[in-house]
């Protein structure tokens, strides 16, 4: 039961933080998500970088637009993350108990980042594709997350499955190595209870968010060609293209995508938007595991009052 205990007040942490750092830091995204939606040849491009999109809802006083979406990616965000550490921290505790280790190694660390990642990518992956469609559609002509999803067949709906099981690679290695970092900076500070339940010592806010920061920014720059990738894959149909059906279509999948960017951009456009890209899912890692450390206690405290509470309650009408 205490395996059960930790491993849902780390999933509820988490959760909790991917949603207020989603929030906070949704204008951003969604100005970095339609430059790297844009697929023009080098002079034609209607931004020349992420301020321009911000210009743009400016002044045309759309900016309640830059939220478009938000509903959807807070619901994709608190899913995807409370499934990601709950199974993360599941798995991970199941096999030191198998195992009999103390710690776990860095290989059996992203071998279990990756399961868990894959896992969750598949449950999420309608409301990421229809959150990534929402925020590249038109200052001003969003659609709702049903609408948005039903225009396409229900295969449409998982765009970009392959790819994001790839890129599953880049929170593994970004949470693999900030798993590592802390059991360092915390060995030997770990504090427990005489009871039977022991309450996880947690990283200082400062400490947590330089982790964050430095671990996502290498996951992100490795993994880039495939995260601009997986936007052009999922973004809406702008009405100014003037490709065929065809060449849409090929745009579809993992190669097509890689061609048009090689065939209208070169070699630098498979990096068009890292700037922006590390400053968001580096901010927003980190502000995710800072907020994730300094809520675990009081949801580890929470839950486990409710537990109490709930045997107590059980205990009594059984009495009666």
């Amino acid at each position: 039961m205490a395996l059960n205990m930790e491993s849902l007040a780390e999933a509820t942490s988490g959760a909790i933080g991917s949603l207020l750092s989603t929030t906070i830091l949704y204008p951003l995204d969604t100005c970095k998500t339609k430059y790297q939606a844009e697929l023009r040849a080098h002079g034609l491009a209607k931004y020349r970088n992420t301020l321009d999109v911000l210009l743009e809802a400016i002044s045309s006083r759309q900016v309640p637009s830059l939220y478009q979406g938000l509903g959807t990616k807070n619901v994709q965000s608190f899913v995807s993350s409370f499934i990601y550490f709950y199974g993360y921290d599941f798995f991970k505790k199941l096999y030191l108990k198998k195992s009999g280790f103390k710690s776990i190694g860095t290989r059996a660390n992203l071998i279990i980042a990756v399961v868990a990642g894959a896992f969750t990518v598949i449950i999420t992956q309608p409301l990421d594709t229809a959150a990534s469609r929402m925020q590249t559609s038109e200052f001003g002509k969003s659609k709702g997350f049903w609408k948005t999803l039903s225009e396409g067949t229900w295969s449409e709906a998982f765009d970009g499955l392959g790819i994001s099981i790839i890129l599953t690679s880049n929170p593994a290695i970004q949470y693999t190595a900030f798993d590592q970092f802390k059991q360092r900076m915390l060995k030997g500070k770990m504090k427990s209870n005489r009871g039977v339940e022991s309450r996880p010592e947690s990283l200082s806010a400062f400490s947590a968010f330089v982790l964050g920061a430095v671990s996502k920014c290498f996951a992100t720059c490795i993994t880039y060609p495939l995260i601009r990738c997986k936007v052009m894959i999922q973004a809406a149909e702008s009405e100014g293209d003037a490709e065929d059906e065809a060449e849409l279509k090929a745009r579809k999948t993992i190669s097509g995508s890689l061609h048009a960017i090689w065939k209208k951009e070169g070699l630098m456009g498979f990096f068009k938007g890292l700037q922006p890209q590390i400053l968001k899912t580096v901010l927003s890692s980190a502000l995710l595991l800072m907020i994730k450390e300094k809520i675990s206690k009081t949801t580890w405290v929470l839950l486990l009052s409710v537990r109490r509470y709930l045997f107590l309650t059980r205990t009594r009408l059984k009495s009666s």
